[in-house]
């Protein structure tokens, strides 16, 4: 029964693409909040929770390096069989072959669309990864007032996201708070971030 329940509790953990996602990630090397969030294209806050709902089953394990920056890497893989077993009905007729011959044919067919549109989506995100790496050094080029290192970019791509507070920002970027407060006043001088509440938002990103 032991056993059951820990098949059922890894299956819905692995039920939702995103942590498989971020798995498979890991599986290559230990990251940074950061970067899981760039490389899956996923904000930083759905990285944080994914991340920790699979650090507290002991999926995951996190360390701190010498920069303050924790980052995460596998402790447990996870390792589950799963497969269909076709049931044969008595008395099935010698149509049925062809039937399953042609679902064979159609869903190879399928996977072959999946695996092209795959392609492209790729080859779309390469795009879109050297078009932001190209805004990105034309602001660095431009505003050198403002943008003077990497952390300033850190904020910035964070707040892309969506809204996040002064801890889920320190969360993200593994800056100090008093550090990130200096930062985002100096933000908010220049009209590129504006706080509500307890929230720090993108000017324009996410105007209704």
């Amino acid at each position: 029964m032991d056993d059951l329940v820990e098949g059922s509790r890894l299956l819905d953990i692995l039920g939702n693409r995103n942590r498989r996602r971020i798995i498979e990630l890991l599986r290559q090397k230990p990251c940074f909040v950061t970067e899981i969030s760039d490389t899956l294209v996923l904000s930083p806050k759905a990285v944080i929770d994914h991340l920790q709902l699979m650090e507290r089953e002991s999926i995951l394990a996190c360390e701190t390096d010498d920069r303050r920056r924790k980052y995460y890497y596998l402790e447990n893989d996870i390792l589950i069989d799963v497969s269909l077993k076709q049931l044969r009905v008595p008395g099935e007729v010698a149509g049925n072959e062809d039937k399953k011959n042609e679902r064979l044919n159609n869903s190879i067919a399928m996977l072959g669309r999946m695996i092209r549109a795959h392609d492209q989506i790729l080859t779309n995100l390469e795009q879109v990864n050297h078009d932001i790496e190209t805004r990105m050094a034309d602001i660095a080029r431009n505003h050198k007032d403002i943008f003077s290192s990497e952390r300033e970019f850190t904020i910035i791509i964070a707040l892309s996201h969506q809204s996040l507070t002064i801890e889920e920002l320190h969360e993200v970027s593994h800056l100090p708070q008093d550090e990130l407060l200096v930062l985002l006043k100096q933000f908010e001088r220049a009209g590129i971030v504006k706080r509500t509440k307890n929230q720090f938002t993108l000017r324009g990103v996410h105007a209704e």
